[in-house]
């Protein structure tokens, strides 16, 4: 299994969040090509600055191993990790990062700010543009129709 198949699970995550009115973003960890964690914006439902897609899948795949170092894990996310999730990327020692469409506002890999460049001890690979379009797509989709409800 390749990069566009982890990221399609990961769309289908976002595709849920919209459905349920949030900002449709989704991740999912990968250990040894298995799916070990899942998450979607949340942020909405729980009322908390705290429940973004990868913090949730990173939660969940903590749980799996039964461990918070997720070294030889790969994370997918349609959407820029922001500096919070970002530094749970690092924390959790997440190996590869690959993501979806760029955040030019809140973005954390370049988008904003580069975390991974600092000097962190660790430093995730990070792939970026992995099916950008479709993520950017459905974001753009959820903004608009949001802007149409607000008018």
């Amino acid at each position: 299994m390749d990069a566009a198949y982890f990221m399609s699970e990961a769309i289908k995550l976002a595709r849920l969040a919209y459905e349920e009115g949030e900002v449709p973003v989704g991740c999912v960890v990968v250990r040894d090509g298995a799916v070990i964690g899942r998450g979607r914006n949340r942020r909405e439902g729980e009322r908390s600055a705290l429940a973004h897609a990868e913090m949730a899948a990173i939660f969940e795949a903590c749980r799996a191993l039964k461990s918070w170092r997720l070294s030889g894990c790969d994370l997918y996310v349609t959407l820029e990790p922001c500096p919070m999730c970002a530094g749970a990327i690092i924390n959790a020692r997440i190996s590869r990062l690959y993501y979806g469409a760029a955040d030019k506002k809140g973005g954390a890999c370049g988008g904003v700010i580069n975390l991974f460049m600092e000097d962190f001890g660790h430093k995730p690979q990070i792939y970026g543009s992995i099916m950008e379009e479709e993520c950017s797509r459905l974001l753009s989709g959820f903004f608009a129709e949001l802007r149409k409800r607000c008018e």
